[in-house]
């Protein structure tokens, strides 16, 4: 066993040095350990690597907002590991960092299991209005909220120890680097994707989990060519926690049985290695001294986006499905093309530029709204500060600022939609 800081990933090895590497991914507000119960088990067999999410378990606090740049973050590990080949199970968010590895670097991943996953996490807006709630109150209401979304309430009432264990575990989190985390789940979206997903897949889920749960599990199966559904009953959202010789045993048999070769004549890069003795079982290259790593191929220039899709999704990202999905639901022949407009050139091409980030952004369309007197989407925009970074106290500031340029009773409407909007966006829902 073995712990080591870096600057990229806070990771632990558990198991024979010259075992082939196993990967054990955390979800969204906990670490490594959640993985505890399974490590004595696998680590007979395999070379198990826990990692802990950015500001996680005490690991640095550099936030990582998307799922590729967290992949892109363990990739680095390993390559400064020498670990070219490699299993991996992943909950919820680590899940969604096994997909993106799957799919972005397959020559890498030589199976994968998937615990409490899904193509896309519920809705963009939840995530964003759970950073929200994070913004301007810290973690304690998430964290208190946790045991009945993580376990089922048998477990809850059975396990105190452990229920206040895992409240810990969200408390103690960095804020920064979970509202982070909370972006990088409202961006993914890989329901197009699956079916590039072509190494063997276990699909795991709580029978109980109300989070993702089967249905969200049956999509992954669904979609995936060469993937299985087990369903763990009497569990939750953390099946490994609360089920975990079930999980044990799931994720031996899959390893066991389903660890995929590169094959002649797939299109995978062979990466040469030193490699040492495996168990007699399995038959997968084995970390070693690298002794050359293949260059990721460059991809060419991308063409310029469209900027209406690249609208639209800014648009989305700002203001929320919800909000866009009725502007657009209520436009019709006469006002269609003003719709498209705005969703074009005010979120295309004019929100996308670089030089300003959202948060200024979001300032300044306060700003002008209340010099404009446009209080009517006022409070469209309150809410979207609140989603792009600014807190209560900034936007408050911003308001105050109004107050000497814009004259007091502009400022003074603006402060009583502005304070309606904060008092709804920011109580967390008990």
């Amino acid at each position: 066993m073995s712990e080591t800081p870096t600057k990229t990933l806070q990771y632990r090895f558990d198991g024979p040095d010259d075992a082939p590497v196993l990967i054990l991914g955390p979800s969204l507000g906990t670490t490594w350990h959640m993985w505890d119960r399974q490590v004595p088990e696998l680590a007979r067999e395999w070379r198990v690597l826990r990692f802990d999410l950015p500001g996680h378990g005490g690991a640095p606090a550099h936030p990582a907002n998307s799922v590729d740049a967290l992949a892109s973050r363990l990739l680095k590990v390993l390559d400064e590991l020498g670990v070219v080949r490699f299993g991996y199970a992943g909950c919820a968010l680590g899940g969604a960092i096994g997909m993106e590895l799957a799919l972005r670097h397959p020559q890498r991943v030589a199976s994968l299991a998937l615990v409490a996953a899904s193509p896309r996490f519920g809705t963009a807006d939840e995530f964003r209005q759970r950073g929200v709630i994070v913004r301007s109150n810290g973690l304690a209401p998430i964290a208190r909220t946790a045991p009945e979304q993580w376990f089922t309430p048998g477990f809850v009432a059975n396990q105190p120890a452990i229920t206040e264990w895992a409240v810990q575990m969200v408390r103690t989190t960095d804020p920064g680097c979970y509202i982070a985390g909370c972006e990088a789940l409202a961006a993914f979206d890989i329901r197009a994707e699956l079916g590039r997903i072509g190494v063997p897949t276990l699909v795991l889920v709580g029978s109980e989990d109300k989070v993702t749960g089967p249905a969200q599990a049956r999509t992954l199966v669904a979609g995936i060519p060469d993937a299985r559904l087990a369903v763990v009953p009497g569990a939750s959202h953390l099946a490994p926690v609360e089920q975990p010789a079930a999980v044990t045993d799931l994720l031996v048999r899959h390893f066991d049985t389903a660890w995929q070769q590169p094959a002649d004549g797939t299109g995978h890069i062979p990466l040469p290695l030193s490699v040492t003795a495996a168990p007699a079982a399995l038959t997968p290259p084995v970390i070693g001294p690298v002794a050359e790593i293949a260059p990721v191929a460059q991809p060419e220039p991308a063409a310029r986006p469209d900027s209406y899709e690249t609208g639209l999704k800014v648009r989305r990202e700002v203001l929320g499905d919800a909000h866009v999905d009725r502007a657009l639901s209520a436009a019709d022949d006469f006002s269609g093309d003003f719709q498209e407009f705005a969703t074009r050139y005010a979120w295309g091409e004019v929100w996308t530029r670089p030089a300003l980030d959202r948060r200024t952004r979001s300032c300044v369309a306060l700003t002008a709204l209340v010099a404009g007197g446009h209080l009517g989407d006022l409070a469209v925009h309150v809410r979207a500060a609140l989603r792009n970074g600014l807190t209560p106290e900034e936007i408050k500031e911003v308001l105050m600022q109004t107050a000497v340029y814009c004259g007091l009773p502009a400022a003074n409407s603006a402060f009583q939609i502005a304070q309606e909007v904060i008092r709804a966006e920011t109580t967390p829902q008990e």
